[in-house]
């Protein structure tokens, strides 16, 4: 396994990957890979009893009720530190889920007109007047306590999600399972595909002077939680900055320590070098896709930068694209 915390001076970005503008091209690979004639064998590397969920699955799930301000959800994520949290109403049933995507969508997505129009850019009001049910999806996808570790890749992979929550016949919740949750129990052996065969080569970056707010917008448009961070003068990558990244700078409060007033905006302004880890993590791109699983669950992380024999970064593989991986196999 070829890994490294790279100076950040060394990363170029080469001439094989693509700085890309259309939001189509991350969807149009996943369905590209999914179409196929016969649905894979989802159980060809697991033996497992129904109900096995449940051994791998994050419980208690962290939840909140609906009608919570999304402060409320944004101090809990980041207290947690978790990605997401499974939203309840009173019986304490699942109505929703909501996740570190979603707040990134209320910043740099379509929700933030709620942010303008309804509270006039007042980040108080937005984020303590708003509550849960505006930014969460209330139609979530979920499994049932019975159901196998299979059930699951199934789930996630043909429905493009990687927080599942995990709830009995009544409907009450009793776990969340995660692509990193599946990663981590999974693979662990050679899958036989190499990173390059499924990594993605249309690298979305965010540069190093630009606002979180630049940050959030693509983060919304592209679906990636994480972004590489590239000098805008060296043209090299310095830095990754992700969405529990933002979701922590408002979630500790610091986004009220930069102001001088009541703007959102200027909350969002705040440079995107000041929020990112300066620790990038690498792998090669003829490494088997089960070392940058490995890799993943050692260091904590749902993505690494692929580089070529001469260092230069040519795509980035997520956790997502080795379930297709493991799932297609």
């Amino acid at each position: 396994m070829t890994m490294s915390r790279r100076p950040r001076t060394t990363i170029r970005i080469s001439p094989k990957a693509n700085i890309v503008s259309s939001p189509s091209i991350r969807k149009a690979e996943v369905y590209r890979y999914l179409r196929v004639d016969a649905e894979p064998n989802w159980s060809q590397r697991v033996r497992e009893r129904e109900g096995e969920i449940m051994t791998i699955a994050s419980r208690p799930p962290v939840t909140i009720t609906f009608t919570s301000p999304i402060i409320s959800a944004v101090e809990l994520m980041y207290k947690r530190r978790v990605r997401g949290l499974v939203v309840v109403d009173a019986r304490g049933a699942l109505k929703g889920t909501v996740t570190a995507m979603d707040f990134i969508g209320y910043l740099g997505g379509p929700s933030y007109n709620i942010v303008q129009e309804r509270h006039g850019g007042d980040i108080y009001k937005a984020l303590n007047s708003e509550t849960v049910e505006s930014i969460m999806n209330p139609t979530p996808v979920y499994i049932l306590s019975n159901a196998r570790i299979t059930d699951a890749l199934r789930v996630m992979v043909l429905n493009g999600i990687g927080f599942l929550p995990i709830i009995d016949k009544q409907g009450l919740p009793q776990g969340v399972v995660t692509e990193h949750d599946l990663v981590r129990h999974l693979v662990n052996k050679e899958i036989s595909v190499k990173v390059t065969d499924v990594m993605t080569s249309n690298l979305v970056v965010t540069y190093s002077d630009d606002s979180i707010k630049r940050a959030a917008q693509l983060m919304s448009l592209y679906g990636f939680r994480r972004l590489p961070v590239v000098s805008r003068e060296e043209g090299t990558i310095v830095g990754v900055v992700s969405a529990l990244d933002i979701v922590s700078y408002f979630g500790s409060h610091a986004a009220f320590d930069v102001i001088t007033g009541r703007s959102m905006e200027e909350a969002l302004s705040t440079k995107v070098a000041e929020l990112m880890s300066k620790e990038v993590y690498t792998i090669r791109d003829s490494e088997d896709v089960s070392a940058a699983a490995e890799l993943m669950s050692k260091l904590n992380t749902n993505s690494l930068i692929v580089i070529d024999e001469a260092g230069e970064a040519k795509g980035i593989i997520t956790e997502r694209d080795v379930l297709l991986a493991l799932a297609l196999r």
